[in-house]
């Protein structure tokens, strides 16, 4: 994460935050219906994104690990993602042969969302 106190893993088709002074498993993201490919926390630590197998990124709140949007587009699996500096857009990487920048909802923040 950007304050260094916590880590996302893909493990299957979930995600998992990390306390990294501890060890302990704080929180498990479901959504996915196949292997994780790739985690990222957004730049300021309040999203993440996930790359899966089912072809799907999926932008999380990292406090509630709730599923805020899900992006289609690939043909294929989605073995990268990152966030923009300045988190307005991501950019994803697929085993289809193609790069795709996804424009983020703006305004809708972790405690916005439905």
């Amino acid at each position: 994460s950007p304050d260094g106190r916590t880590a996302l893993s893909g493990s299957g088709d979930v995600l998992k935050l990390w306390d990294v002074s501890t060890g302990e498993c704080l929180r498990t993201f479901r959504g996915h219906w196949n292997k994780v490919e790739s985690v990222t926390f957004s730049p300021d630590g309040r999203t993440a994104l996930s790359g899966s197998c089912d072809e799907t990124l999926k932008l999380w709140n990292v406090s509630t690990g709730k599923c805020l949007r899900t992006f289609r587009g690939h043909d294929s699996v989605v073995s990268s993602v990152a966030f923009s500096p300045d988190g307005r857009t991501a950019l994803s990487g697929s085993q289809d042969g193609t790069l795709k920048l996804w424009q983020l909802p703006e305004g809708v923040w972790p405690e916005e969302a439905e």
